[in-house]
């Protein structure tokens, strides 16, 4: 990213940093989830809706890997030209996403219960 702009309170910048290195560790975490999911024995769940769920989660956690950075530079451009900050487009594909996973699973161990 090229220095243009007005140099940000630093406290911004390093928020800014801070949210950047929260969507990698949200990143990590989903595709953790996504590869426990996998590794389940044959007999947890229905084995096509195991890996749907292990698939979305991994999925998820690429998503969220390959935007943090365009995200942590569209808010640092906003920030130097005192703008407002962009939206966060995809905060209900992922709210949405990791609920439907959860929802899933709960039913799963319900049934299997």
């Amino acid at each position: 990213m090229s220095v243009e702009g007005k140099e940000p309170d630093p406290r911004f910048t390093l928020a800014n940093e801070r949210t950047f290195l929260t969507w990698l560790s949200t990143s990590l975490a989903l595709s953790a989830g996504g590869v426990a999911m996998a590794a389940l024995p044959r007999d947890v769940f229905v084995p096509w809706v195991r890996t749907s769920l292990a698939v979305v989660l991994v999925l998820l956690s690429a998503l969220a890997a390959v935007l943090s950075y365009p995200r942590w530079r569209n808010v640092q451009r906003a920030l130097r030209h005192e703008q407002p900050l962009p939206p966060l487009a995809l905060a209900p594909l992922f709210g949405y996403g990791v609920a439907a996973v959860a929802v899933l699973a709960l039913i799963l161990i319900l049934l299997a219960g």
